[in-house]
């Protein structure tokens, strides 16, 4: 059932899925309509995923679906006012936001600007600047040809790519797309947006946030969101396969999983077969690899990307590891030694040294969920922590890898105990040395 909250004088359209205990509202992107998304298809079984743990709200920003038509677009304050509307008029004073998209700026700086409020942050194919997603035109000349199909489906080869091939799923889009807002309202919203720029407000960022990105998003390049996270401190970061830009589409299940266990702690809603084992997670990354692909040009830094890749494999291989991806500059493994873990993170940082790439690498030893080719569990963001303390041409490990390792002849220096966002307690962290 859809109700309205008033914003000023602005009605604003909400709806309500589940009843708690945590609240989850869902910050739209630049397409919305709060009823007739629940045409598309798996949009409302992920909202009733979510709504297993928690009570999930939804809405339509201001001039948009069955919110109150207005005159221009709405600011990034008006955006702010309507959460805060919508929220207030449920009765809730606390909750977890889940941005999406064009809301992922929006979710930030108000998690920014009203911490109190804010419990915890999950944002889904991020970007911080919308005039980056144009590098090689004019972003106003964009907007305005892409108006011309506007109400036509034609966005959803970008947004929802694994079913653009579908005459009847595109007619749906294109409904979705009229229904949403005209062409006018779109291009006004649109050029407003080529003006925002939040890349100086995420370092202020202090609530527990989670980035999400496709590694091949059809319309907001995974490099957007790997940036997005770096900008905030401590952010976790995880990329999924697939390149639907819509968070409901293509395969969710590890999604909604790792969604759950950031908000809550664990998974209450796995399935039953889910194999839970114990092993040693490895991070590694290569440090400011922003600035080096930048000087370097896409072609050769491709090249010293494919070797670097290569070289992880073979060290992986040889200490008896498992690759469970590349993070795009870096990667992700496991071990079911923490001894090999540790003498592989030194012989890998070493090599990829010797190639003028210095790398940062954690490691953690804990309980992680296998899930087809892919790992999650608190110990994957634990270990994704530990590396996100760790300098250069360091490998940096938990307690429990250092205390798992004794007499293995590995030497391991104290680096402090640190506190890590969304996870308890005190971390003791040591830079291991052969």
């Amino acid at each position: 059932m859809t109700r309205y909250a008033m914003s000023g004088d602005v009605s604003v359209a909400y709806q309500t899925m589940g009843d708690g205990p945590i609240n989850i509202i869902a910050i739209p992107g630049i397409v919305s309509h709060v009823e007739f998304m629940h045409e598309m298809p798996g949009y409302t079984a992920f909202l009733q995923r979510l709504s297993k743990f928690s009570r999930v709200i939804t809405f339509d920003k201001r001039g948009q679906g069955l919110s109150d038509k207005i005159s221009g677009a709405p600011t990034l304050d008006e955006r702010m006012d309507d959460v805060r509307a919508v929220l207030d008029s449920v009765g809730v004073q606390r909750a977890a936001l889940l941005g999406f998209s064009e809301g992922c700026a929006m979710s930030a700086v108000f998690a920014a600007s009203y911490p109190e409020r804010v419990s915890h942050l999950v944002l889904f194919g991020a970007f911080v600047r919308y005039t980056e997603l144009f590098p090689d035109a004019d972003p106003q000349l964009v907007v305005q040809e892409r108006m011309k199909y506007w109400g036509t489906g034609a966005l959803m080869r970008e947004v929802m790519a694994s079913r653009a091939s579908d005459p009847e799923a595109v007619a749906k889009f294109a409904k979705f797309e009229r229904l949403s807002a005209s062409p006018g309202a779109m291009k006004a919203l649109q050029l407003l947006n080529l003006q925002i720029d939040v890349s100086d407000i995420l370092p202020t960022v202090r609530t527990p946030t989670l980035v999400l990105h496709r590694t091949n998003d059809a319309l907001v390049p995974v490099q957007k969101g790997r940036d997005f996270a770096a900008h905030i401190p401590d952010a976790a970061y995880t990329e999924y396969p697939g390149s639907d830009h819509a968070f409901w589409s293509g395969d969710v299940e590890a999604l909604l999983g790792d969604i759950e266990e950031f908000i809550i702690g664990h998974r209450e809603t796995e399935s039953a077969d889910l194999e839970r084992i114990l092993a040693t997670v490895m991070f590694t990354d290569i440090v400011d690899s922003t600035r080096r692909a930048a000087e370097m040009g896409d072609q050769n830094w491709r090249r010293l990307l494919d070797e670097h890749d290569r070289l992880a494999r073979l060290m992986i291989e040889r200490h008896r590891g498992n690759l469970i991806k590349s993070t795009g500059d870096g990667i992700l493994a496991t071990f079911d030694g923490p001894g090999r873990a540790v003498r592989c993170a030194l012989a890998f940082s070493a090599a990829a040294r010797q190639m003028g790439l210095p790398l940062r690498s954690g490691l953690h030893t804990g309980e992680i969920e296998v899930r087809g080719r892919d790992i999650g569990g608190i110990a994957v963001h634990a270990a994704s922590r530990v590396m996100a303390n760790s300098a250069p041409d360091e490998v940096l490990v938990s307690r429990v890898v250092s205390d798992l390792v004794a007499g293995a002849g590995l030497r391991f220096d104290q680096r402090g105990a640190h506190e890590f966002k969304g996870l308890p307690g005190r971390w003791d962290l040591f830079a291991a040395s052969a």
